[in-house]
């Protein structure tokens, strides 16, 4: 089994390792994928991810896993991969829109938002842009983080939300499986319990019941 990582917007590959270091004492091949929204638009970084999925999906099974933009990415991806080309067993989304960000929306007026993000933040705060990302066509798993800003000073009042995305802006009814869980946007990669909660949905095989977390041992 083999996992590929997809980063959100402003960050890198490295805000996957922990949950891609748990996953590889779990027997699974990891990779990541990188990308940079202030020089390339949605659909050149889309173009550079087809071609990766192709070569991961040509040594086998796997899976994809994409936090917050890198979800939408996943799924923009799939759709236009090679006719013919494996789909993977599953994806997993942490904390991916499925339809406009309402912070987006109200940075997009935002000159400094508007140069760091360019074609990708304009996507997110789009209606017609973010409908036009095909629903996965493979199960889902979305994690729906539940530790946000709360009351009157939350852009999400009192809805669910982990301080990003709110959990209306993350659901849809082609996705498979929602999970909530107690972290902010940002961290839904470090977590313990995600990257948990995903080993668990992979094949009995790949699981090694004698790998532990550092973090459980001081030995």
């Amino acid at each position: 089994m083999q996992a590929l990582f997809v980063h959100g917007m402003g960050r890198s590959p490295l805000s996957g390792m922990p949950l891609l270091w748990r996953l590889k004492r779990h027997g699974v091949t990891v990779s990541s994928f990188f990308y940079t929204v202030t020089f390339q638009d949605f659909k050149s970084i889309e173009a550079r991810l087809c071609k990766k999925i192709v070569r991961v999906a040509n040594a086998g099974e796997y899976i994809l896993v994409g936090h917050s933009l890198g979800g939408v990415l996943i799924r923009s991806a799939l759709a236009a991969l090679p006719p013919g080309t494996r789909l993977p067993s599953r994806i997993f989304v942490l904390g991916s829109p499925v339809r406009p960000s309402r912070i987006a929306k109200y940075l997009s007026r935002n000159l400094l938002f508007r140069i760091a993000t360019r074609d990708c933040g304009q996507l997110l705060s789009s209606e017609e842009r973010m409908q036009r990302i095909a629903p996965s066509q493979v199960p889902t798993t979305s994690f729906v983080g539940t530790h946000g800003l709360y009351g009157k000073m939350s852009p999400f009042g009192d809805e669910i939300n982990d301080g990003v995305v709110s959990a209306s802006e993350v659901a849809a009814n082609w996705i498979t499986e929602e999970v909530q869980v107690p972290v902010v946007h940002s961290w839904m990669p470090s977590s313990k319990q995600i990257s948990q909660l995903i080993i668990e949905r992979l094949p009995n095989s790949e699981l090694t019941s004698s790998n532990t977390d550092p973090a459980d041992s001081h030995h």
